[in-house]
């Protein structure tokens, strides 16, 4: 099963993580897109490291970065910096879609 986790605030850090690692210790892959205030999670070392986790993938709108002032240049390159057809297409490829 694919799991795409769309984050869109950044205030729900701990359950990010949780579900994630959840997901993968079952075998589940999980899409991870940030976009709006949940870019601001890019700041934090425990959230970006997620990408690490195999069967993770994470993109993250770039123009929101942006807006919200977000540093992004040192992230990992497994980090895609993107735009909204990263949404769309976690939207397409996963089975479920949690918002966060």
């Amino acid at each position: 099963m694919k799991l795409g986790l769309l984050i869109n605030s950044d205030r729900h850090l701990e359950h990010v993580i949780g579900v994630t690692r959840a997901a993968t210790d079952q075998g589940h892959e999980v899409i991870i897109f940030s976009m709006d205030d949940g870019t601001r999670l890019m700041g934090y070392t425990e959230f970006t490291e997620l990408c690490l986790l195999e069967g993770v993938t994470m993109s993250f709108c770039r123009h929101s970065a942006e807006e919200a002032g977000v540093e992004t240049g040192a992230l990992s390159r497994e980090i895609v910096s993107g735009s909204q057809f990263n949404n769309a297409l976690m939207s397409h490829e996963a089975d479920r879609v949690l918002v966060f």
